[in-house]
């Protein structure tokens, strides 16, 4: 029932797998949102290696059965750390907390064997809470055939309303939120047909090559503000290699961080590897957003930027030298009340409020099912 208001806690681990995003929010699930309290919990370092660890063993769906017992044990270890987590955000903020949007720790994702699998015991969790817990946000979009990715437009769509009336930002607005993946969402205006009014895609790699080649050779888990590669050069005859063979076709699939890897610079040093790898994530990011608004006809006035990535200075400027022409100037979705490192996470403590009131969170324009579906199911163990 619109206008009942709802205090959610979300909780989003991405694909760095570094620690979990947790917000309280409160919303009625359509058009009222405030932020309550957000904090970051990161992971040790040994959790942190057994997460990378057995998600690099995962690369097809007859892994999920040859190491399921690897599975079982991490996915227990992995709720309980959020059980922890909930109960500590719960006495921080001292709210009621109505519902728990538990996203999970994604380890396989394929659209085309219709299983997208995130580490995360929804009954265990609302066991160890005594709170309702929506999880599993994926799967019914792909049941009906969809992508099961991004589920975050609904939310993208409510922020621009919200900034559209604060700060009179003119549509249409598009959302570019660079995590492991790069996905952007196109808000046409402030109409509330989501059929005809938002688009979403995965466009591109985001963080996870960058990240994937820190870890590969330093104690590092990111180049933190784009600062090794700012020391590299770019080796630009791998660079046009690179771009030459590697191209993406359709964006009418999910990307996966297995889809890329950094094997093409190989041969060179750190941070010549870093500059390069940089250079080429933010080529592809920019040839992600001209094709898209080729294709829908549709030139933003405004472009957000959240999610990590957004904090890489060498990738935000690479973006900007690959997409001058176009006048494309990329703002800071911090500089509009938000914070860019908890959108996630607020995204999915809305949608859990969205799927325990059985509403939309997917569209055909945006994970390309076959209708406006909900999803998420709903545990009460207590």
């Amino acid at each position: 029932m619109k206008d009942f208001f709802y205090t959610s806690l979300g909780l989003m681990s991405g694909t760095s797998m570094d620690g979990v995003d947790v917000s309280i929010i409160k919303s009625d699930g359509y058009d009222q949102f405030s932020s309550i309290f957000n904090d970051y919990y990161e992971f040790d370092n040994e959790f942190y290696k057994e997460l990378t660890n057995l998600r690099d063993k995962i690369s097809k769906y007859e892994d999920l059965k040859k190491y399921s017992n690897e599975l079982i044990s991490t996915e227990r270890k992995f709720t309980l750390f959020n059980a922890k987590i909930i109960n500590e955000m719960i006495k921080k903020s001292e709210k009621k907390i109505d519902l728990i949007g538990f996203h999970g720790q994604t380890i396989f994702h394929s659209p085309i064997e219709k299983i997208s699998k995130q580490l995360g015991d929804g009954k265990l969790l609302s066991q160890m809470t005594k709170r309702i817990v929506v999880n599993n946000f994926r799967q019914n979009d792909i049941k009906n055939g969809g992508q099961g990715a991004p589920l975050t437009p609904i939310f993208h769509n409510l922020i621009s309303n919200i900034i559209n009336k604060k700060f009179n930002m003119q549509y249409p607005i598009t959302f570019i939120n660079i995590g492991g993946i790069t996905n952007i969402t196109q808000i046409v205006s402030n109409d509330d047909n989501f059929d005809s009014n938002i688009f979403a895609y995965d466009i591109a790699p985001g963080n996870c090559l960058i990240d994937q080649w820190v870890r590969s050779h330093t104690d590092k888990k990111f180049d933190k503000s784009g600062n090794f590669a700012g020391i590299g050069k770019v080796d630009n005859l791998i660079l046009n290699q690179a771009i030459d063979n590697f191209s993406i076709t359709s964006f009418d699939k999910s990307l996966d961080i297995k889809d890329f890897d950094f094997s093409f610079v190989k041969g060179l040093s750190f941070e010549d590897g870093c500059a390069t790898l940089t250079k080429f994530t933010a080529h592809l990011i920019a040839e992600g957003i001209k094709r898209v608004e080729l294709d829908n006809k549709l030139i933003p006035k405004n472009y957000l930027v959240c999610g990590g990535g957004r904090k890489n200075e060498s990738l935000i400027k690479d973006i900007d030298y690959f997409s001058n022409k176009k006048d494309l100037t990329l703002q800071n979705i911090d500089n509009y009340d938000f914070d860019g490192d908890f959108i996630e996470s607020q995204a999915f403590a809305f949608l859990s409020i969205r799927a325990y009131l059985n509403l939309p969170i997917s569209f055909p324009n945006t994970t390309r099912c076959k209708k406006a579906i909900s999803g998420g199911m709903i545990e009460k163990n207590f």
